[in-house]
């Protein structure tokens, strides 16, 4: 009886409140600037075009979107009454504590720190050790989106 028990024991480490990471959207519903999920990989829409009902099928629309994290740009074509994944993509800011081995140090709203934020490579980067190198009060812009999240813009906050 006990090693019955003991089989439908279960440890969770954590949990969280069951939201998605994307969820479905018509193609024909999405708009320039929007989000949508191409390769498993959130980008935001830069142009869409539609082309026109076929012979024997759908309208088509052609999406060109640029990867939020990596900046590369990608392209898809769906039918217009198909289903898309759209990302569930979130925007903070965090003032910049410090830079550390690659790693910025984040302090939230609720002084809770986030230290395992890479310093993005490339423009960005540069500007965020800039600010830091110069004593400046620096907001960090972190979008979180599948899980991941990035570093994507920096501005000098107000003292």
């Amino acid at each position: 009886m006990a090693d019955n028990d003991a089989q439908h024991e279960h440890t969770f480490e954590s949990a969280d409140a069951g939201a998605s990471v994307s969820y479905p959207m018509q193609c024909s519903a999405l708009r320039k600037n929007g989000f949508i999920n191409i390769k498993n990989n959130p980008c935001k829409i830069v142009e869409m075009s539609t082309s026109k009902t076929g012979k024997h099928g759908h309208a088509k629309v052609h999406i060109v979107a640029i990867d939020i994290f990596s900046g590369k740009k990608i392209e898809e074509l769906s039918p217009s009454t198909h289903n898309v994944d759209v990302p569930n993509v979130s925007r903070r800011e965090y003032q910049l504590m410090d830079i550390d081995g690659g790693h910025l140090t984040l302090m939230n709203d609720d002084m809770s720190e986030k230290s395992y934020v890479k310093i993005p490579e490339g423009e960005v980067g540069d500007k965020i050790q800039k600010l830091f190198d110069d004593g400046k009060d620096v907001l960090i812009v972190v979008l979180k989106a599948m899980g991941m999240e990035n570093a994507v813009d920096a501005k000098e906050g107000s003292k």
